[in-house]
C-alpha cells in the first residue's frame, strides 16, 4: 500500500503542475491576445466617435457621440472608387500572375534533375541580398514601354524569390518522387504532371503564396507613387493619402469655424481611411486560414 501511495502523490503532484503550467498558458494567451485585438477595435470605435472625445480620452470601450461623418467625407470623394476598383484589378491580376510566375520556378528548382539547378538556384538567392538600386529599375521600367501602365503594378515586381524557395521546399517534401515515375510511365509529360498532379496536392502553399501577394498588392503604394502619373490609375492607398494631405492642407490653410471643421474632419478621416483601406483584404483571411499554418510550416521548416 505504502509503494503505491508513493507512486500516485507524484502522479497527482505532476497533474497538479500541469493543471497550473496550462492555466498560466491560457491566461498569457488571453492577455497578448486582447493586448493586439483592443488597437484594432479602438480604431473602429475611434473612426464613429467625436474626435474631441477621442482626443480627451473618453473612448475606451464604446463610441462616444456617435458619428457617420468620417465615412460621409470619405466616400464623397469619387477617386476612392477609381482607387478600390484599380487596388481591385491589381490585387487579382498581380495575384494570378505572381502565383503563375513563382509556382513554375519553384516547381522546376524543386526537380533534381533540372540541369544547371546549382548556378540557377545561386542567381535567384543572389538577388535576395543585391538589386540595382531605384534609379537602374527606373530606366529599365521606362526602356520597356511599363512606365504608368496598368502592367507596371503587376509585372516587374511579380518575382519573390522567398516565396520561391517556400514553394520549392514543399515541392520536394509534399510531392512524392514515386509519383512522377508513375506519371512517366503513363506518357504523363513535365507540363501536364504539374498542372494536373503537382498544383491540385498543392493547395495548402497556393493559399499561403496567395494571400501573401493579395496582402502585397493590396497595400502597395510606393511602385505606384514612382511609376504611375495617371491618377486614373492611382490604387486606393495613394488615393486615400492624397484625401487626406488635402483634408490637412484645408485645415492649415483655413481659419475660424471653417478650420475647426476641417479639423475634426480631418481626425474623422484618420481612423476612417484605416478601417476603408484593411476591412477588405482582411476578409480574405478566414478563407485561407485552414490551409495557412500548413503551407507555411511545410514550406519553411522542413529541408
Amino acid at each position: 500500500m505504502e509503494t503505491a501511495t508513493n507512486h500516485v502523490l507524484p502522479m497527482k503532484r505532476k497533474r497538479d503542475n500541469d493543471k497550473l503550467l496550462e492555466t498560466l498558458l491560457y491566461t498569457w494567451s488571453v492577455i497578448v491576445l486582447i493586448l493586439v485585438l483592443y488597437p484594432l477595435y479602438f480604431i473602429v470605435i475611434a473612426s464613429f466617435s467625436d474626435p474631441s472625445a477621442v482626443g480627451n480620452g473618453k473612448v475606451w470601450l464604446w463610441p462616444q457621440g456617435f458619428t457617420w461623418d468620417g465615412y460621409k467625407e470619405l466616400f464623397n470623394h469619387s477617386n476612392i472608387w477609381i482607387g478600390y476598383r484599380n487596388t481591385i484589378a491589381y490585387t487579382v491580376v498581380g495575384t494570378a500572375i505572381g502565383l503563375a510566375v513563382n509556382l513554375s520556378a519553384a516547381y522546376a528548382l524543386s526537380r533534381k534533375d533540372l540541369v544547371g539547378i546549382k548556378p540557377l538556384s545561386f542567381f535567384f538567392i543572389f538577388t535576395m541580398f543585391f538589386n540595382g538600386g531605384l534609379v537602374p529599375t527606373f530606366l529599365t521600367i521606362r526602356d520597356f514601354n511599363l512606365y504608368d501602365t496598368f502592367l507596371v503594378m503587376v509585372l516587374p515586381f511579380s518575382v519573390a524569390v522567398f516565396d520561391i524557395i517556400v514553394a520549392r521546399t514543399f515541392f520536394r517534401t509534399g510531392i512524392p518522387a514515386e509519383l512522377w515515375e508513375a506519371a512517366q510511365i503513363d506518357g504523363c509529360g513535365n507540363l501536364r504532371f504539374f498542372a494536373l498532379m503537382v498544383l491540385p496536392l498543392s493547395k495548402a502553399i497556393i493559399s499561403v503564396l496567395a494571400l501573401w501577394f493579395a496582402v502585397g498588392h493590396w497595400n502597395s503604394y510606393f511602385n505606384a507613387l514612382i511609376y504611375l502619373q495617371n491618377k486614373d490609375l492611382h490604387p486606393l492607398q495613394l488615393v486615400l493619402r492624397d484625401i487626406l494631405v488635402t483634408n490637412q492642407m484645408q485645415n492649415a490653410l483655413g481659419t475660424g469655424e471653417a478650420a475647426q471643421i476641417a479639423l475634426r474632419l480631418a481626425n474623422l478621416l484618420r481612423y476612417s481611411v484605416i478601417i476603408v483601406a484593411t476591412l477588405p483584404i482582411m476578409c480574405l483571411y478566414p478563407f485561407v486560414q485552414k490551409h495557412f499554418n500548413k503551407g507555411v510550416m511545410i514550406g519553411a521548416v522542413k529541408s
